[in-house]
């Protein structure tokens, strides 16, 4: 028996000297970029708290905007200037086009068939094109236009009753109630409970799924440690795919039983994609396992980074009284105090965009984007990029480089004024919804909903904060996960300011 131990440990020292050995030497022999000096075997994974934006962002101060390390047994590429950004995400965007390995969209995306973790290839490439068109297009968008009116006008309502008697709203709450109503209309056709989707219903599901996907997985950089779930991943991850596979089966044999002859104008997500499997369209693999994907996919973008991205606006306009007046000043011009914000104002309201700018550099939705996964080996500005490297971009280090933005911890959206930063994926200085090949399918629709909710509530109300809390009290704690969010709910008392 001890003979068996005696072996087993020595080949595992054997092991480990050789990777140690050749990690050394790789490094020796091709320019990596610089980085904190690694630990044996657990490589820089020592170095990454519960904020790993955060930590990412203090130690590319120390080693440079390009940063190597090593998370195991992977080599991690962190970007944190525009000008590496640009050069990952345009110059060299077809090596940088793939994803690596997920296992939570390994369980719940049905191995990682959704657009999001997708590896780049023939498929992703099909299945983009397919949402693309038939999903996120011009026309999908406009044709829910009625829909998302209807349904802010119901929390319109239920604030104005709330603001006859003074009463403190929960307004993450309610924004999350917005926009998982609109993204179930959009989505499934009609409005669910959370009950019926699972006892702790949809935002609580989603952003476990969210958070726990951007937690440092030991089985993805031990590969041998896997099988072992030392951190539970694993089983957290089939229980969730669980939940959204029984809920969206229930969803597509509710649409599948339904009348066939539904006219294109009026099909819900699920009455598109079943359309298109029945029909036998698409010239690819495409089966109830993709559907589910995509729709997951679509469900937690349309729900959660909205909604998201509407608190932290409200935070900081909460935060800086002075702006939000200004931003109410040129609604009410542009609209008038006798009626609700239209979709067709929104493009005249300059003001509202900075404000929206101001807050994605300030708080990124994604601070570290999805991680790309190079496909070959390269040379970026003469160091060398392994095959198989896990590149993030590290946005929240891009919004706050003094060496871009003057007083980069300042909230100030009048920096936009002379300086018309574009947020579609154009400025490497702002890419809130990243760029090149694995740019959000769904900036459009987001960007709609998020200008659209923030307008309709900054026009219709006056808001203060509760309890004579000074606006220099509100907190900005947040919680890391692939989508980032207030740590605490934010809570206001709304004013009706509209004339009837």
């Amino acid at each position: 028996m001890l003979a068996i131990e005696w072996i087993c440990a020595t080949v595992i020292v054997a092991a480990i000297s050789y990777l140690l050995h050749e990690f050394l030497w790789m490094k020796k022999r091709k320019r990596l970029p610089p980085g904190p000096k690694p630990l044996p075997i657990l490589g820089n994974l020592h170095l990454l708290g519960k904020n790993p934006h955060q930590d990412l962002f203090h130690l590319a101060k120390k080693h440079g905007p390009i940063m190597y390390m090593q998370w195991g047994f992977v080599p991690a590429i962190i970007i944190s200037s525009p000008e590496l950004a640009e050069k990952f995400l345009k110059t060299h965007d077809l090596n940088f086009a793939s994803r690596p390995y997920h296992e939570g969209s390994w369980y719940v995306a049905h191995e990682q068939r959704n657009l999001t973790f997708a590896k780049y290839g023939p498929y992703w490439r099909n299945m983009r094109k397919l949402c693309t068109l038939e999903l996120l297009s011009n026309f999908k968008i406009n044709q829910f236009q009625s829909m998302r009116k209807r349904e802010l006008g119901f929390l319109i309502e239920s604030l104005k009753r709330a603001s006859s008697d003074q009463v403190v709203v929960d307004l993450s709450g309610e924004v999350s109630s917005l926009s998982a109503n609109m993204s179930c209309l959009m989505i499934f056709g009609k409005k669910y409970m959370d009950k019926d989707f699972d006892d702790r219903g949809f935002k609580d599901v989603i952003q476990e799924l969210l958070h726990i996907a951007a937690i440092p997985n030991l089985g993805d950089f031990f590969p041998f440690l896997g099988v072992l779930d030392l951190q539970g991943l694993t089983r957290r991850y089939k229980a969730l795919g669980k939940v959204f596979d029984d809920f969206l089966e229930r969803i597509i044999d509710e649409h599948v039983h339904q009348s066939s002859n539904i006219p294109k104008q009026n099909r819900d997500f699920v009455d598109t994609m079943m359309s298109i499997l029945q029909s036998g369209e698409a010239d690819f693999e495409f089966d109830r396992r993709h559907i589910k994907s995509v729709l997951i996919d679509v469900l937690i973008a349309s729900m959660d980074t909205s909604a998201t991205a509407v608190e932290w606006v409200f935070t900081e306009l909460l935060r800086h009284p002075h702006y939000m007046k200004k931003l109410q000043e040129e609604i009410d011009e542009k609209v008038g105090m006798n009626s609700t914000v239209e979709e067709s104002n929104l493009d005249g309201l300059e003001y509202l965009d900075m404000v929206i700018k101001e807050t994605f550099r300030l708080h990124p939705v994604a601070p570290l984007l999805l991680p790309h996964e190079s496909i070959d080996d390269c040379i970026i500005d003469g160091y060398h990029i392994p095959k198989k490297s896990r590149i993030l971009i590290n946005t929240m280090a891009i919004g706050r480089d003094p060496m871009v933005w003057s007083e980069p911890e300042r909230f100030f959206p009048e920096r936009f004024v002379e300086d018309n930063v574009d947020i579609k994926g154009k400025d490497f200085r702002l890419i809130p919804f990243g760029s090149g090949r694995r740019m959000c399918p769904g900036m459009h629709l987001g960007l709609t909903v998020v200008r659209l909710v923030v307008a309709q509530l900054v026009h219709c109300f006056d808001w203060k904060l509760p309890n004579d809390m000074r606006p220099n009290d509100l907190d900005t704690n947040e919680v890391f996960g692939l989508v980032t969010s207030r740590a605490n709910h934010l809570m206001a008392v709304p004013m009706y300011r509209l004339k009837e």
